[in-house]
């Protein structure tokens, strides 16, 4: 049984939807069209249920090209992606008062952002400590190549944003699995540098384009041509965000167990079923007797077997899912929720009150500023997952029990 419908337009390449059941905004539709229309889409597009309007691209789109790759279509927060590890405590051993692990926790992780006139930005390191340096040193040589290339990323919040969170919807979370086990689960990407390089070769393509006269549907989606001048670039540069934004997550995740252990008294280890994946990326993969990159915008990698991370909205169900590789979708599953509403028709339509009933079970911040991240701004997670039933099983189901918000 196909469990996906089908947009054909007269020259354009197919676009495959895992929506059933889930709202799709027309807006998001006419996107996912215009992207249809490029020449260089290798076979069709799939969409995710948790697809929404996206910049340039939408979100929740796998979108699979040969001979040219678009900038926005991975967007500015490359590498974006969630870390997952389960420990060997149970909810039993947690502390009466959540909010000393929420605080120790944000105490550990450097979040959020605060700027003006003689503030330092606590979300990000003045003296980074001696293992974000080490990380750093895995990078900086490949960060000083592209700097030669491009002097003006050099610039930029990248060692000092190594570790650190950021805002928006990303966060930190200790969830409970289906047998009160402990997880501890994070979201966050490339950061400062990352979007440095986004913007940065968006720029780029555009000026291309326009060099060349090439008409596009739509101006956010002008692309690199493999042999250009800033295709290699590009590519090493997204590659090297990529593996910033990994490491970015294994230094936080170190962190939040290093909090943790100053206030659980029990001993515990935090690797068991590990899962580290990007859902914001560009990847080089084979698909149908054919080399070709793909770009997942909101989206993770399902090959078979494989373990992933759907995280719901704060308050809302996570789950650790194993991969079914339906090749129709490129290997790929949703990669959350996915919004309904914008951030600001969020924070105009959701109350405090609403907010505080809606994470009533959660450890976590209550304050006007997060109710754009409460769980009406986004798609019922349950919805989402039986809409893509056919290409992940889930293995595990998380409950939140903290959640740090930028």
């Amino acid at each position: 049984m196909q469990h996906y419908d089908v947009i054909q337009d007269q020259g354009a390449a197919p676009i495959k939807l895992w929506t059933r059941g889930v709202p799709l905004e027309d807006a998001a539709r006419e996107q996912l069209r215009n992207i249809a229309k490029l020449p260089f889409i290798h076979r069709w597009i799939a969409v995710m249920p948790d697809v929404h309007l996206g910049k340039g691209a939408t979100v929740g789109s796998v979108v699979p090209t040969i001979g040219a790759v678009i900038p926005a279509a991975v967007g500015v927060d490359i590498g974006c992606g969630m870390i997952a590890a389960r420990t060997t405590l149970t909810a039993s051993d947690l502390p009466d008062h959540l909010g000393e692990l929420r605080s120790a926790i944000e105490r550990a992780v450097p979040h959020g952002r605060s700027v003006g006139r003689g503030k330092r930005d606590t979300g990000a390191w003045a003296n980074p400590p001696a293992h974000v340096e080490k990380g750093w040193a895995t990078l900086v040589d490949d960060f000083t190549t592209i700097c030669e290339r491009h002097p003006r990323l050099a610039n930029t919040n990248n060692l000092n944003h190594l570790g650190t969170l950021g805002t928006g919807n990303h966060f930190v979370e200790v969830c409970l699995d289906e047998e009160d086990r402990v997880w501890f689960m994070l979201h966050s990407g490339s950061r400062g540098v990352g979007n440095a390089i986004g913007t940065h070769f968006i720029e780029l393509a555009k000026q291309d384009m326009r060099r060349h006269m090439i008409n596009l549907p739509d101006q956010d989606l002008a692309y690199l041509p493999e042999g250009s001048d800033h295709y290699g670039d590009y590519v090493f540069a997204v590659d090297w965000a990529q593996r910033y934004a990994r490491t970015n997550r294994e230094i936080m995740m170190r962190n939040v167990v290093h909090a943790a252990r100053s206030v659980i008294e029990k001993p515990f280890e935090a690797d068991a079923e590990a899962v580290n994946c990007h859902h914001n990326y560009v990847n080089r993969e084979r698909h149908f007797g054919q080399d070709v990159l793909v770009t997942r915008k909101g989206a993770v990698s399902a090959r078979k077997g494989e373990l992933g991370i759907i995280p719901g909205s704060m308050g809302a169900k996570s789950f650790i899912v194993r991969g079914l590789g339906n090749a129709d979708s490129f290997h790929s599953c949703s990669h959350g929720a996915g919004r309904v509403m914008s951030r600001t028709e969020a924070k105009k339509r959701i109350s405090l009150d609403d907010h505080a009933r809606a994470t009533a079970h959660v450890e976590c911040r209550k304050d006007a500023d997060v109710v754009d991240e409460s769980p009406a701004a986004y798609k019922p997670i349950e919805a989402v997952m039986e809409a893509q039933r056919d290409l992940v099983e889930i293995v595990h189901t998380l409950r939140q029990v903290v959640c740090v918000k930028g």
